[in-house]
């Protein structure tokens, strides 16, 4: 029979660990415990005593070094201190180990394309800055289980960004991402080859369907981070009471993102661009809450969902989206804003940015992505400019 008290170390008390007793109780001292024994009469003398004793210590050592192990883990996954302390390379970590943490930025590219251009590695750079102690996932449809993604890719944005520690790229399958909810039905049923818009509904269902089943936040692949969003049940206003599905976050179940996804199939019209988006998100929470227009920078909420200002995400609204490859005699500082959207969709590729060119984009991957802006604009500047000059 034993009793087993937590104390602190005898060490830190200035005791001295007892010796065996020949006979009666013998008290011992491991690893923060401190244990009563019952016990015969120790022998005389036992040469394989201390050999025992030897390996016995070695055997708690490593318990006690499991046990602290367990409990720094713990610690680690409630703190959101993930990163500091990962329990495998996150190479091995499969997609629902790494979004069951319910606190990751989703990103999704819905094109064949292998390479992510400058603007997506910006986005997913900045979010992996801005949120150090969260998985950032990007998932591409183009990839497969198949391809490699290491650092010694041939494309220069995958080694980029699988060199972030909270970084993680995955296939995006949709037929496993809409399994258990309402869009699996729809899925099974459309044919993408005769829809006009696929590429941008089927990002539109994929951001519903992961948020729905795993929580976090989905941000646009043109979004820049620049501060962390203090919100966790919030939509995106783009402008008084209209709201995008370009940047939202949710708990895991929640009920606005599953009426979200039921909507999306009673009243599915893909000829329509941003019916299944953004017009879907604006009509679902007009059905729960009464829009009225922002006055200065306050944010709206309800039914525990906060509207956020188009301050937050839109302070150049889309009609002006050019401006941001604009030079600006004095740059804002963008006080009320968490991220910046820049509008990609109404560029259609026409302006990019360019090493030197004092831009306001410029300045802001400076600022926000500065390995992207290093590695893939400036390089890529200095490469062009040594071509020429042999040529």
């Amino acid at each position: 029979m034993f009793q087993t008290v937590w104390v602190s170390s005898p060490r830190s008390w200035g005791l001295r660990q007892p010796d065996c007793h020949c006979a009666g109780k013998q008290t011992s001292w491991k690893c923060g415990f401190v244990r009563t024994i019952n016990q015969h009469p120790c022998p005389r003398h036992d040469p394989k005593g201390p050999g025992k004793a030897r390996m016995l210590k070695k055997i708690q050592i490593c318990l006690c070094f499991f046990f602290v192990s367990g409990i720094l883990y713990e610690i680690s996954l409630l703190s959101g201190c993930f990163f500091s302390y990962m329990p495998m390379p996150k190479h091995f970590l499969t997609p629902e180990q790494v979004l069951s943490l319910g606190k990751s930025i989703i990103f999704l590219e819905t094109t064949e394309r292998l390479e992510p251009p400058p603007l997506v590695s910006c986005s997913v750079e900045s979010a992996a800055r801005t949120y150090q102690n969260r998985p950032i996932v990007l998932f591409m449809k183009g990839l497969t289980n198949d391809t490699a993604l290491d650092l010694n890719s041939s494309y220069a944005a995958f080694s980029l960004l699988s060199s972030m520690k909270n970084v993680f790229i995955f296939p995006l399958q949709m037929e496993t991402v809409f399994q258990e909810t309402p869009l699996l039905q729809w899925y099974n049923q459309v044919v993408p080859e005769l829809e006009k818009n696929w590429v941008h509904v089927s990002s539109d269902a994929s951001r519903l369907a992961l948020i729905w089943k795993y929580g976090g936040i989905y941000m646009d692949t043109d979004v820049i981070s620049i501060r962390p969003i203090p919100e966790e049940s919030f939509l995106a206003a783009q402008k008084s009471q209209f709201s995008s599905n370009g940047i939202f976050g949710f708990p895991a179940h929640h009920k606005f993102i599953w009426d979200c996804m039921e909507n999306f199939v009673l009243k599915y019209n893909g000829n329509i661009w941003g019916n299944q988006g953004p017009f879907l998100m604006t009509r679902m929470l007009k059905t729960i809450c009464n829009l009225t227009d922002f006055n200065g920078t306050e944010d709206h909420s309800c039914q525990n969902i906060s509207f956020l200002n188009p301050q937050r995400f839109y302070p150049i609204p889309y009609p002006a989206w050019g401006r941001y490859y604009e030079v600006w005699d004095k740059s804002p500082n963008f006080s009320h804003s968490y991220a910046l959207h820049l509008w990609n969709f109404m560029n259609h590729n026409r302006k990019a940015v360019i090493a030197g060119s004092n831009t306001l984009a410029e300045e802001l991957y400076k600022a926000y992505c500065p390995t992207t802006y290093e590695d893939l604009i400036q390089n890529a500047e200095l490469e062009n400019f040594t071509f020429y000059e042999d040529t």
